[in-house]
């Protein structure tokens, strides 16, 4: 197993461990230290951003995560060399925050004509006697929080699809092997579609998704990484 995804399965396990030991409201207050907040929001903190990926919000959440994070990240971190790959992990890591806080902005201007407000409470007040809807939405954009590396892996999903498009895949459900470069393009489509549709319910932040997915394309044209069917 390569250094890098070695090390990220091993602190993500630590990271993972307040989650089993610790009940409320210990438990919140860990997570409200190291989850990922809208900036504006009284409960940001800098490291947030960095810290955010490395905590899970439950065991499937984690299990998937780390199964995607062994299966496609250590050929990546093969192709790429092990410094880029941590580079590229972090890089996609980031975008997938930078883009869910950029659609939090937006939601919160188009609500309060502003992107930061004075005081949350009683601008939720003010908002609440005209639309309760845009109460509550504006409620959850400062007051929710976000865990989880899927938009790193969202990055390292990208990668693989790019340099190993005709690499075949045995997914759920379908009884045939599909290849790379046609599923992965399903897979974002997807989260596209989850993200805009905002289902009653959905509490995972897809746009993180698409943001380290985003990022992920860029940086792989950016170093002029090829494809590589080798192995194949």
């Amino acid at each position: 197993m390569p250094p890098v995804i070695k090390n990220l399965l091993i602190i993500n396990v630590i990271c993972f461990l307040p989650f089993i030991i610790f009940k409320q409201p210990l438990l919140d207050s860990i997570y409200n230290n190291v989850s990922a907040h809208y900036f504006d929001s009284p409960i940001f903190k800098p490291w947030q951003p960095v810290t955010y990926m490395f905590f899970h919000g439950g065991w499937a959440h984690i299990i998937f995560n780390m199964f995607a994070l062994y299966s496609f990240g250590t050929i990546i971190e093969y192709n790429m060399g092990s410094k880029r790959f941590f580079n590229y992990y972090f890089i996609c890591g980031l975008g997938g925050v930078a883009l869910q806080m950029l659609v939090q902005a937006i939601e919160v201007h188009a609500i309060t004509g502003s992107f930061t407000v004075a005081n949350i409470d009683n601008t939720l007040n003010t908002v609440a006697a005209t639309s309760y809807d845009d109460a509550k939405k504006l409620a959850s954009i400062y007051y929710s929080s976000m865990v989880g590396a899927s938009g790193a892996i969202f990055g390292v999903l990208i990668a693989f699809g790019l340099l190993y498009p005709n690499a075949e895949l045995m997914i759920m459900f379908i009884p045939v092997p599909v290849k790379a470069k046609y599923i992965i393009p399903v897979y974002i489509v997807i989260e596209v579609f989850l993200g805009v549709a905002r289902f009653a319910g959905d509490s995972v932040a897809h746009f993180a998704h698409l943001g380290g997915a985003l990022i992920g394309f860029g940086l792989i044209k950016l170093w002029g990484l090829r494809r590589n069917d080798r192995y194949y």
